[in-house]
Formats: structure tokens, C-alpha cells, sequence
């Protein structure tokens, strides 16, 4: 882990996509880029599962009731962070995003070869959510109530997830 870099992306609620107001997205850049192949292992070690591997929506999106790991296992995309507003941000093979509850994303463009493995702490089932005006006030409270997840889900105890998520909130 000496020598990770990890970005924090703070968002704040945009009137559609409510995104989480405590917790930042994080992208661990490169953090499983020599072993891509073992993301879906190494997720599921530290109690990420429930884990699918596919692309990401091309249409914004978020989870209200779970937290939600995109590990980057080929090819390179650019992703939108945080809504409309947000945050442009390319992922490539190895690199690992950490999405709070709330969080909006879509995908923008990609490699033909582009995809990753998706994976909730304990395997907690998700919801899909597209900031659809019906779907307030309820999904505010359902974001609040998300536990944090107990481990990183590739560092386990000591990871940056749990540095700087639990110091959060």
C-alpha cells in the first residue's frame, strides 16, 4: 500500500442525484494493476460480494442502499462522477473505485475491452436508482442508513477506505 495514490472526490447533493454529503469516492489509482485478473478474488477476500463482472451504465445512476467497489480489470473508460456537474474521471486496468452510497456515475466513453467487477460489503444486495424526481425524499434517509463497511475491500482492516471513511463520519 506505501506509495498508493488515492483520490478523494467530494459531491455534493445536485437536485437529482443526491450523491453522499459525508463520504468521498475513492479511486485507487493502479492499486491492482499488476494482478487484474484477481480483483474479483481479492474483493470478495475482504467481504465485497454479491460481485458481477460487465461495463458501467451509460446513463447516470447511483445506489441508495449500499456501498458499491468497481475494480477496472481491461481496458480504460471515462467515467462521470457526482451527476451533470460532476467530475470527469478515467479509470484503466488496475484501478479501483470506491463509490458511497448516493454516489452518482455513468459511463462516457470506453475501450471496446473495457470492464470491471462491481462487488457490495457483505454481499449486500443494490438497488438502481436515476434521480427521477418520485424516488425523493425517500432515498435521502436510505443513504443515511448505510452502514460503513467494516474493511476495505482490498486492504482489509488498514486500507484507505477505512482511514478515511470512518474518520468521516
Amino acid at each position: 500500500m506505501k506509495g498508493l495514490e488515492v483520490r478523494s472526490y467530494y459531491y455534493e447533493d445536485d437536485g437529482k442525484i443526491p450523491n453522499n454529503v459525508d463520504l468521498p469516492a475513492l479511486l485507487y489509482v493502479g492499486a491492482l494493476k499488476e494482478k487484474p485478473e484477481q480483483t474479483e478474488k481479492i474483493f470478495n477476500s475482504h467481504n465485497w460480494r454479491n460481485s458481477w463482472t460487465n461495463g458501467v451504465f451509460r446513463y447516470h445512476h447511483y445506489h441508495s442502499n449500499v456501498h458499491e467497489v468497481l475494480g477496472s480489470i481491461r481496458g480504460s473508460a471515462t467515467l462521470q462522477l457526482g451527476g451533470e456537474q460532476g467530475d470527469q474521471v478515467v479509470v484503466e486496468a488496475g484501478d479501483v473505485l470506491v463509490l458511497p452510497a448516493g454516489t452518482g456515475h455513468k459511463r462516457l466513453s470506453a475501450s471496446s475491452d473495457f470492464q470491471v467487477v462491481g462487488a457490495y460489503p457483505e454481499g449486500m444486495d443494490y438497488n438502481l436508482r436515476r434521480g427521477l424526481a418520485d424516488e425523493r425524499p425517500e432515498v435521502l434517509e436510505e443513504i443515511r442508513q448505510v452502514p460503513l463497511p467494516l474493511l476495505d475491500p482490498i486492504y482489509g482492516e488498514n486500507g484507505p477506505l477505512v482511514e478515511k471513511w470512518h474518520k468521516s463520519k
